[in-house]
Protein backbone atom coordinates (compact mmCIF):
# COMPACT_ATOMS: atom_id res chain seq x y z
CA UNK A 1 0.00 0.00 0.00
CA UNK A 2 1.08 3.58 -0.41
CA UNK A 3 -0.08 6.53 1.57
CA UNK A 4 0.76 10.05 1.33
CA UNK A 5 1.00 13.31 2.76
CA UNK A 6 1.18 16.97 2.54
CA UNK A 7 3.30 18.14 5.13
CA UNK A 8 2.96 22.13 5.70
CA UNK A 9 4.50 24.78 7.88
CA UNK A 10 5.79 28.13 7.54
CA UNK A 11 8.88 28.86 5.53
CA UNK A 12 11.39 28.42 7.83
CA UNK A 13 13.91 26.12 9.01
CA UNK A 14 10.68 23.91 11.07
CA UNK A 15 9.25 23.34 7.71
CA UNK A 16 12.89 21.78 6.22
CA UNK A 17 13.49 19.90 9.87
CA UNK A 18 9.74 18.12 9.26
CA UNK A 19 10.74 17.28 5.78
CA UNK A 20 14.03 15.74 6.27
CA UNK A 21 12.52 13.73 9.21
CA UNK A 22 10.23 12.04 6.91
CA UNK A 23 12.79 11.12 4.43
CA UNK A 24 14.69 9.80 7.30
CA UNK A 25 11.44 7.89 8.19
CA UNK A 26 11.24 6.30 4.63
CA UNK A 27 8.96 8.82 3.03
CA UNK A 28 10.07 10.09 -0.28
CA UNK A 29 9.57 12.99 -1.98
CA UNK A 30 6.47 13.79 -4.27
CA UNK A 31 6.26 16.63 -6.40
CA UNK A 32 7.85 19.96 -6.07
CA UNK A 33 7.50 22.11 -2.68
CA UNK A 34 4.42 24.54 -3.11
CA UNK A 35 4.70 28.56 -1.50
CA UNK A 36 2.05 30.38 -1.27
CA UNK A 37 1.96 33.82 0.68
CA UNK A 38 -0.41 34.41 3.72
CA UNK A 39 -1.64 37.37 3.14
CA UNK A 40 -3.91 37.34 6.68
CA UNK A 41 -0.46 36.50 8.88
CA UNK A 42 1.69 38.42 6.24
CA UNK A 43 4.45 35.19 5.60
CA UNK A 44 5.10 32.82 3.19
CA UNK A 45 4.07 29.06 3.38
CA UNK A 46 4.77 26.36 2.25
CA UNK A 47 4.10 22.51 1.91
CA UNK A 48 5.54 19.12 0.28
CA UNK A 49 3.75 15.98 -0.33
CA UNK A 50 5.58 12.76 0.52
CA UNK A 51 4.60 9.15 -0.51
CA UNK A 52 5.78 5.61 1.63
CA UNK A 53 5.43 2.49 0.71
CA UNK A 54 4.11 0.48 3.63
CA UNK A 55 3.52 -3.51 2.88
CA UNK A 56 1.64 -5.53 4.60
CA UNK A 57 -0.46 -3.12 6.21
CA UNK A 58 -4.44 -2.20 5.40
CA UNK A 59 -5.18 1.36 5.50
CA UNK A 60 -7.02 2.59 9.03
CA UNK A 61 -8.56 5.95 9.08
CA UNK A 62 -7.77 6.27 12.90
CA UNK A 63 -3.99 5.74 12.61
CA UNK A 64 -2.37 8.80 11.78
CA UNK A 65 0.14 8.55 9.11
CA UNK A 66 3.30 9.14 11.27
CA UNK A 67 2.28 5.86 12.71
CA UNK A 68 3.06 4.38 9.55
Amino acid sequence: MQIYRFITNDDDSQFCKRVSKALTEGWVLYGEPKYAFDATENKMRCGQAVTKQVPDQTFDMEMALTEY
